[in-house]
């Protein structure tokens, strides 16, 4: 198992309408998506299409995120995780879980649509790391 591609790296914020304005001065209006809700995760998320992979603008729904418990502990907002592809996830959780690695829940589906799960950061170097499974099996 290898992981794929980078697909984003997750901003939290306290206001996604501050970010959008923010990221648009730097890769202009049109790389700017709509926010849209993820109430089964607890987010209003918003995706910034950058040259070589997205960056996911992320903003808690209510004081239950877990992007609420980032904030408290960074309330400038930042960098929350990176997101790399894989072809297959069941595989990447069973390779990863017989090398100790520890998975954070079960999979489900992520803001793209595809399924997805996380890896805890401790075993990630200190960065929580998302895998999702690649549409297109990762080709």
């Amino acid at each position: 198992m290898q992981f794929g591609r980078l697909n984003h790296v997750g901003v939290a914020t306290s206001s996604i309408a501050r970010a959008r304005e923010h990221y648009a001065k730097l890769f202009g209006g049109g790389a700017v998506g709509e926010p849209f809700d993820l109430p089964e995760q607890g987010v209003r998320v918003c995706f910034v299409d950058a040259p070589n992979c997205q960056v996911e603008l992320i903003e808690p729904l209510s004081d239950a995120s877990p992007i609420a418990g980032f904030l408290a502990r960074n309330p400038a907002g930042g960098q929350h995780h990176l997101c790399f592809e894989v072809a297959d996830l069941d595989r990447a959780i069973a390779d990863l879980a017989a090398t100790g690695t520890r998975v954070l829940g079960s999979p489900r589906p992520g803001a793209h649509g595809t399924r997805i799960v996380f890896l805890h950061p401790k075993d990630m170097g200190g960065v929580l790391v998302e895998l999702m499974e690649a549409p297109d099996g990762g080709h």
